[in-house]
């Protein structure tokens, strides 16, 4: 299992910084790939950002140039560090763990969340 645990959220002006921080611990016989996804009031969780295992990483449009996602080497912990924060980036952020096993002959997928981090951006 693997345990995700969020921190650095809280409330900015827009045009602010924040940085995210994800601690990932606990014991996985596989591989996973580490991402941060959002959620606002009243709409649909929507990825953020990932980094694949062989580092290449991923952006949504909307804050393709302001975020940027970066894990250690040993996978254990992805942050996301925001600039230029803007009132629509408003939402809870969600780390996420998609992790990828064999067990017995058999492909398993699994799929770990932390409990959030609200980030909130208001003049």
């Amino acid at each position: 299992q693997v345990q995700l645990v969020e921190s650095g959220g809280g409330s900015v002006q827009p045009g602010g910084s924040l940085r995210l921080s994800c601690a990932v611990s606990g014991t996985y016989f596989g591989i996973y790939v580490l991402s941060w996804h959002r959620q606002a009031p009243g709409k649909q969780r929507e990825l953020v950002a990932s980094i694949g295992n062989d580092g290449n990483t991923n952006y949504a449009d909307s804050v393709k140039g302001r975020f940027t996602i970066s894990e250690n080497n040993v996978k254990t912990t992805v942050d996301l560090q925001m600039h230029d924060l803007r009132p629509e980036d408003t939402a809870v952020y969600y780390c996420r763990a998609e992790g990828s096993r064999v067990y017995q002959s058999i492909h398993i997928s699994d799929d770990f969340w932390g409990q959030g981090t609200q980030v909130t951006v208001s003049s």
